[in-house]
């Protein structure tokens, strides 16, 4: 296959509002040995491609400076090192960034198939969350069936995927969302109930039945002590982002008490090995779910724009109007 020299790319102007994203040339990166090349298909939009975009997020050392952290498409060159995959092949893959762009060059083995009864354009919002939710709550954890599993932001990406594994592996999960819709909609992703914030506080609900063993946060500020509230003894609380600040004062007595774990993680920084294992272990575990009998596992597709139009995505998603994944396709 011929190649061209360049490719369409959305890079930003400076930091700042959706705005500052605007299409642009660049020439094809180069394929280290232990990469490959994938022409993209369609690319995710993340979180953590708004907080990039506003300065706070910097990419880790020798990555692209693109935003762009998940891609779904066909392999068109490989690595002199790399073995599992061949030319021609179509997977998604996690990114460590460059992902708005015709061409990614990705460490391969952080491809996965695309998984059954999954179409290539929506497989690529899966490998951010799937990694994300997996690695900070299942990975090498032994989970009892019946666990009450608290998500917050229920109907956007990570919430979405957190409801749909913690249902599959037989958790009661419990979300939190901000409208009527948003809540039916995370119930119809097996969330056994979920709660309108504007209307409701989550931690009488909890507490009622006992508390939350597992609680994952996207929200930060005053969830952070409402979250140790809600807690069961000896829960896990993880936080993944700080969408309401994480400078807060917050009375830690009750960790101790209650011997609650309070952690959290960025995906992007933990080392090439790590995101492999998870992988493999997405591959073996998670992947099968997608085509099963029923499915119980399912793509959320909210929204597709053109790579071009990636300012527009990025408002959507600040407009907390979504449900589920947004994509760039080109």
């Amino acid at each position: 296959m011929s190649l061209p020299t360049q490719m369409r790319v959305v890079e930003m102007s400076e930091f700042g509002e959706p705005d500052v994203l605007i299409e642009s040339k660049r020439d094809l990166p180069e394929v280290p040995a232990e990469k490959v090349l994938i022409k993209v298909i369609a690319a995710g939009v993340n979180g953590p491609d708004l907080v990039q975009r506003r300065g706070h997020y910097p990419p880790p050392k020798g990555a692209s400076d693109l935003l762009g952290l998940e891609v779904s498409g066909e392999i068109v060159d490989v690595g002199c090192d790399q073995t599992k995959w061949s030319i021609g092949d179509r997977v998604c893959a996690l990114t460590n960034g460059g992902g708005y762009a015709e061409y990614v060059a990705v460490n391969a083995r952080h491809c996965l198939p695309i998984p059954d009864g999954v179409n290539e354009q929506d497989a690529a919002g899966l490998p951010e969350t799937y990694f994300t939710v997996w690695s900070n709550i299942f990975f090498n954890q032994k989970i009892k069936d019946g666990t009450v599993f608290l998500v917050h932001g229920g109907a956007g990406g990570i919430g979405s995927t957190a409801i749909q594994i913690g249902a599959a592996m037989g958790l009661q999960v419990f979300a939190t969302a901000g409208s009527a819709d948003a809540c039916t909609y995370c119930e119809d992703l097996g969330a056994q109930r979920s709660i309108n914030f504007n209307e409701k506080d989550f931690v009488p609900i909890l507490r009622e039945i006992g508390g939350a063993n597992i609680i994952l946060d996207i929200i930060g500020g005053d969830y952070v002590a409402r979250n140790i509230r809600a807690a069961h003894a000896d829960a896990k609380i993880v936080q993944l982002a700080f969408n309401l600040g994480s400078k807060i004062e917050v009375d830690l007595m009750p960790i101790m008490l209650k011997r609650l774990t309070l952690t959290g993680s960025t995906l992007r920084s933990r080392s090439d090995d790590f995101k492999s294992e998870v992988a493999s272990d997405l591959i073996r575990t998670i992947w099968p779910l997608f085509g099963s009998s029923p499915p119980k596992l399912r793509t959320t597709t909210f929204a597709h724009f053109d790579l071009a139009d990636a300012h527009k995505a990025h408002t959507l998603m600040e407009s907390g109007s979504k449900r589920g994944k947004i994509l760039l396709t080109m």
